[in-house]
């Protein structure tokens, strides 16, 4: 009887009588193949194209590392994606330049995680979807207009002339984003937050910050009142 191979890892199963003579090259590479599920890490270019993971029995294969670094400047909005039927956790660092265009982590046939820029990721797979575990949320400088994620910590700089940061499109209940005046310059030049579609404070219109020293995040409620103050 030939061997098999494990449905998540693709570690071969090596039926007993079978492989005779190479059952410690065939062990070895095994404990590769757990090495990487376990320690492996891997930069991942994202910039120009989406990117379809792959998980090879018995081969080194991207989609088995246990941590995944995606890189490079958006060009349009970009999928990373991982076989279906693959149960496996995911730590993912998102360290691209979203340049106001999205990444989603997911299976070929789920919906996944819409990843922000600069945040890391404990994400798993359950065989059907990408699921967020936990999210460490990072702190970034912008000072230029931009559309940003759900999870977005920012540092606003105005000093060299007024910004406009929009919030995202569709978001879901409990979505946070968080702004801080770190020129203390919202008095001269001010932070415009697009509401993008979507209520802010129950108004449909734009939210002008001028005060010095602003600091304040904003929480999706849904759609009755949009976007709502977790502080101010």
């Amino acid at each position: 009887m030939a061997s098999s191979f494990s449905s998540d890892l693709k570690l071969e199963l090596m039926v007993t009588g079978e492989n005779a003579g190479t059952w410690g090259d065939n062990t070895n590479n095994n404990l590769n193949l757990v090495q990487q599920a376990i320690a492996g890490y891997e930069e991942i270019g994202v910039a120009s194209s989406d990117v379809a993971l792959v998980m090879t029995d018995k081969t080194i294969s991207n989609a088995r590392n246990a941590t995944l670094k995606l890189t490079g400047t958006l060009a349009a909005n970009r999928t990373v994606t991982v076989p279906d039927s693959i149960e496996k956790v995911y730590n993912v660092i998102d360290g691209t330049d979203h340049a106001g265009y999205t990444l989603t982590f997911k299976t070929a046939s789920g919906t996944g995680v819409l990843l922000c820029e600069g945040n890391c990721y404990v994400l798993y797979s359950d065989g059907t979807n990408v699921v967020k575990a936990n999210e460490y949320r990072k702190w970034r400088t912008v000072s230029a207009a931009e559309t940003v994620q759900a999870g977005a910590k920012l540092f606003v700089e105005t000093n060299g002339g007024a910004v406009t940061i929009t919030l995202p499109a569709s978001p879901a209940v409990g979505d946070e984003v968080h702004f801080v005046d770190s020129r203390y310059t919202f008095d001269s030049a001010a932070l415009t937050v697009g509401r993008n579609s979507s209520k802010i404070a129950n108004a449909s219109s734009d939210l002008v910050v001028n005060t010095e020293g602003a600091a304040f995040g904003l929480v999706y409620s849904g759609s009755n009142v949009g976007w709502t103050y977790t502080e101010k």
